[in-house]
């Protein structure tokens, strides 16, 4: 058999693979739309029906990565699905999500990562905002940074969980990869924007390649870095690649962050509780008095119950000089039969306590 023969025999198996794949799409989805109509069905009058739900989807993307023998790689054929799970929900209810914004930014990147491509996404201009749009219904739901592996806390998000009714209904991790975007690669740089955020995550590369006389400017979005770049002489950006695609802008430098594992940590947050998926997280908000004993007393619980604290930030009481809001993550679900009654002695020893939500483990 002849080179041009064992092509076209694999081609045509090729094409016929491609026609079952979009017939069993299509079946798929027309699966979707039969779930939405079950839904609608049984739904008490003045009901609203939720077609999203987070816990499912993170069941559905774990079965096809522990099922996958490659060769694609398992976040690979995950990324696929995500994208067809999409297109179904799509047909079931276009989903409505406000993020961090402007347009081009990592926590656009994490929304479209969590959400696939099939949803509508707005851009705010503060995490304030996306609370907001949130609350009001405007948005289904909405996409916040929490945390980044080299700088720490996102405090704006945390604090904007104090006064609000909101959930947490999943997470997003994000590898980040930062680059130094400018208009032309001969142009004489005097000022680097980017985030405060970015720009911490990149000081030390900074402080090697430009003299203090090069001004670092923090502003609010690597977005808005990239715009401000691309319009004033003699500035450069710190921001990812689809700012530099969205502002037409050159990669000087690529993936200049301090840390090569440089990964931030985005929360979904929405107006619904989240069921349990079998591999979950719990996030708190507790206070306590400035008084001996006060912090063992909201850790040794967790401790009695044997389960494992993945993050533990302090912020300043709004509500009294020198007391303090304890945001504790933990694994488990607020369902399960472990951490329920932990959470009612936590009720007991705190002098307030807030279920902020129990949710998925990123799957991607």
């Amino acid at each position: 058999m002849s080179e041009a023969q064992e092509l076209d025999k694999l081609r045509r198996q090729i094409d016929s693979l491609d026609k079952q794949i979009q017939e069993l799409i299509n079946q798929r989805a027309q699966c979707a739309q039969d779930v939405a109509e079950v839904k609608q069905k049984y739904a008490s009058p003045g009901e609203k029906v939720v077609f999203y739900r987070p816990e499912r989807e993170a069941q559905v993307l774990r079965k096809v990565m522990d099922r996958n023998r490659g060769p694609l790689g398992d976040e690979s054929m995950a990324r696929l699905f995500r994208e067809i799970m999409s297109q179904c929900l799509a047909l079931e209810e276009p989903l409505q999500v406000a993020y961090l914004g402007p347009e081009g930014t990592f926590t656009q990147q994490a929304a479209v990562k969590h959400f696939g491509h099939a949803v509508n996404c707005e851009g705010q201009v503060s995490i304030a905002d996306v609370f907001r749009e949130v609350a009001s219904g405007a948005a289904n739901y909405g996409v916040v940074p929490v945390e980044n592996s080299t700088e720490g806390v996102v405090t704006h998000t945390l604090d904007s969980f104090y006064d609000s009714n909101l959930h947490i209904c999943g997470e997003v991790t994000l590898r980040i990869h930062h680059h130094l975007l400018v208009k032309s690669e001969d142009q004489q740089i005097t000022r680097v924007y980017s985030h405060a955020q970015s720009l911490g995550q990149c000081r030390r590369w900074l402080d090697q390649n430009f003299p203090a006389s090069v001004e670092r400017i923090a502003v609010n979005s690597n977005a808005e870095a990239a715009r401000r770049a691309a319009a004033e002489e003699g500035a450069a950006a710190i921001a990812g690649e689809a700012a530099a695609e969205l502002y037409e802008l050159v990669t000087l430098h690529a993936n200049i962050e301090d840390r090569p594992d440089n990964t931030t940590r985005f929360l979904i947050i929405g107006r619904q509780e989240t069921g349990p998926s079998g591999d979950d997280k719990t996030s708190i908000m507790v206070s306590s008095r400035n008084q001996p004993g006060a912090l063992y007393q909201v850790l040794a619980p967790f401790h009695e119950a044997d389960v494992s604290l993945t993050r533990i930030e302090t912020r300043p009481d709004p509500s009294g000089t020198w007391n303090y809001l304890f945001f504790i993550d933990f694994e488990g679900h607020c369902d399960d039969e472990v951490i329920s009654p932990l959470l009612q002695r936590l009720r007991d020893v705190a002098t307030d306590y807030k279920w902020l939500g129990s949710y998925p483990k990123a799957v991607l």
